[in-house]
């Protein structure tokens, strides 16, 4: 099996009708970061944790999990 993971941080921040400023603000993770975030496949764990703390979202809102079967050689 492989996992995938997504990040998904610009659904969080749509819901909660936040713009990355205002996360930047309240996470004191930089907005230059955060602007990456999405299309990142590398996360600071402090950045993780100050964002989830900010947003109150929980690992599997900001991130999709996916499992799928790898390819047989």
């Amino acid at each position: 099996m492989k996992l995938t993971v997504k990040p998904r941080l610009g659904a969080v921040l749509s819901k909660l009708g936040w713009s990355q400023s205002e996360l930047s603000r309240r996470s004191g993770v930089s907005q230059s970061s955060i602007s990456r975030f999405d299309n990142s496949e590398r996360h600071y764990d402090w950045h993780v944790a100050s964002i989830m703390k900010a947003t109150g979202a929980k690992y599997e809102e900001l991130f999709e999990v996916k499992e799928t079967e790898e390819d047989a050689e």
